[in-house]
């Protein structure tokens, strides 16, 4: 069977649903690929780097439709798309199943089975084909890209011979994968960065990028985000205002806001309000992901950039990920990639529509002449956060009790061991001389303090407290230094290399010590 990529219509749309790369992985699953002249090219990806890994490139449209079994694309099939279909031709693109129902009866009536890539749901073993991730990467990268486009001043502080340049602070809000993208990116370029979110479990990642959580002094119960797909839930009309207000507080002191709140198939929030954008600063910038959904901001005009008169820039644009064409290409023709590579699980070049899989029939909108969205739920759930196990505290009684039960396993051990180790002296005094057994019960008792100094002292210290050890322990340099004295060359020459290495044993002590100690000390 043949797969077929054709150049997208949709005016301004520069990504490709196929690569070269993913066209030699697709082949490698038993399938002949295909691909519209000129497909690639505002993506960068020239007909004769198709040609070279072996995909047929045809002259026209019409002529990739009549010969594909597969089409994968980018934007949702026009009108003049749908007509070229034919019956049992599989679809892969984006559709906006949930907001495009004409569209979805138009490709029930030809027959054809659809796959929504926006509707692959979010779980553990769909990622790797979750391409609106993958495009809210890049729009995220991107949106702070274009804010320093417009931004009249360095994102990172800077002191000058021409004086001091302070940094950028940027606001990112939504801390989904759009918004970690934009922090990210914002934080790289050294700005001082603050995101929010309605969920507070993100507050770790956002502050382990280097950012700032912007908290809310509000006390309401977690969010479920398995509810809505992995996305943020709507939050109460309380806790809102109480959102609403916070923002306000900010805007007067941020250069750089960057909304990315959006749950696909509904109209955008409004989190960033007319009064907040007159409370900038002169030169501040807003970059509203959300536009295409109606935007964040309330004076958002959606695939434009438009200046207030308090000289506050809104970029409004819907086409970040095709700004970045080539890298967007890349990764959405990989998602594709593996959604046909669970279509076709014998690797023998026919797909097979599993309405059984998760991932598959969730994101099949269209098939076997019915209309299939919405999907079912999920027969695998997301696994729920354990819950904390109630900590039951003992009374004074109990723990007394406890203490003592304790200390009488402890004693019968210690008392244990004491009687093992004086019948092994007695059996070892029975057949040894008494020279031997005064060192002997020396060694012994050496051994037993050792071990009970280094027993209770924290792991961290085991390695310098053995350094100090070997180093105290040393003291046999002095019979050494008793010996070199003696008449015999044998036993001098004994005695000085006892010497030099006790005394490496000394120094080398101490000098680990003090390396070590200094880890644990701040500077």
């Amino acid at each position: 069977m043949k797969i077929g990529a054709p150049k997208e219509i949709f005016e301004g749309e520069n990504r490709v649903a196929l690569t070269p790369q993913s066209a030699v992985q697709l082949q490698k699953l038993g399938y002949e690929v295909v691909v519209e002249s000129g497909a690639g090219k505002a993506a960068r990806f020239e007909d004769s780097d198709y040609k070279d890994v072996g995909v047929e490139v045809v002259k026209t449209a019409a002529q990739l439709w009549k010969t594909a079994d597969i089409i994968i694309k980018v934007r949702p099939p026009e009108k003049l798309e749908v007509g070229r279909f034919r019956k049992g031709q599989i679809l892969i693109s984006f559709i906006n199943a949930a907001t495009d129902e004409a569209l979805l009866e138009a490709l029930r009536a030809k027959g054809v089975t659809a796959i929504a890539m926006e509707m692959v749901p979010r779980i553990s073993r769909a990622q790797k084909m979750d391409a609106l991730s993958s495009m809210a990467n890049i729009a995220g990268y991107r949106a702070v890209i274009e804010a320093g486009n417009n931004f009249g001043r360095f994102f990172t502080g800077q002191i000058t011979a021409a004086g001091k340049v302070p940094p950028a602070k940027v606001l990112v809000v939504g801390a989904g994968v759009a918004g970690l993208a934009a922090t990210g990116a914002s934080v790289s370029l050294g700005a001082i960065t603050y995101a929010f979110d309605v969920r507070p479990e993100v507050a770790e990642q956002i502050e382990s990028m280097g950012a700032e959580f912007v908290y809310l002094d509000f006390e309401e119960s977690s969010q479920d985000s398995a509810a809505t797909g992995g996305y943020a839930a709507p939050s109460s009309p309380e806790f809102r205002e109480k959102q609403l207000e916070k923002f306000r507080e900010l805007a007067p002191d941020v250069d750089i806001v960057i909304t990315t709140a959006l749950i696909p198939g509904r109209d955008a929030p409004k989190l960033w309000t007319e009064d907040m954008v007159k409370a900038m600063k002169p030169g501040s910038v807003v970059v509203d992901l959300a536009a295409e959904r109606g935007g964040n901001c309330d004076l958002t005009v959606p695939d434009e950039k438009i200046e207030t008169k308090n000289g506050v820039t809104i970029i409004g644009y819907t086409d970040f990920p095709s700004r970045m064409a080539t890298q967007a290409s890349t990764l959405y023709a990989t998602n594709i990639r593996h959604m046909i590579d669970d279509l076709t699980p014998e690797k023998d070049g026919k797909p097979n529509v599993n309405m059984e899989d998760d991932v598959i029939r969730s994101a099949t909108v269209t098939h076997a002449g019915e209309v299939t969205f919405p999907p079912p739920p999920l027969k695998v759930q997301a696994i729920a956060a354990a819950k904390p196990k109630k900590v039951v505290e003992l009374t004074a009684d109990e723990k007394r009790a406890n203490e003592i039960a304790a200390f009488k396993k402890q004693t019968i051990n210690q008392v244990s061991l004491i009687a093992i180790g004086a019948a092994l002296l007695l059996g070892v005094g029975l057949v040894a001389p008494a020279s031997f057994m005064q060192h002997f019960i020396v060694f012994v008792l050496a051994v037993f303090v050792g071990f009970q100094v280094i027993w209770n002292v924290s792991h961290s210290l085991h390695t310098p407290l053995m350094a100090v050890t070997n180093a105290i322990s040393s003291i046999i340099i002095l019979g050494a230094l008793m010996q070199i004295g003696s008449g015999s060359f044998l036993v001098i020459l004994l005695a000085a290399l006892s010497v030099f290495m006790a005394g490496i044993n000394i120094f080398g002590g101490f000098m680990v010590t003090r390396r070590m100690l200094a880890m644990f000390q701040k500077s």
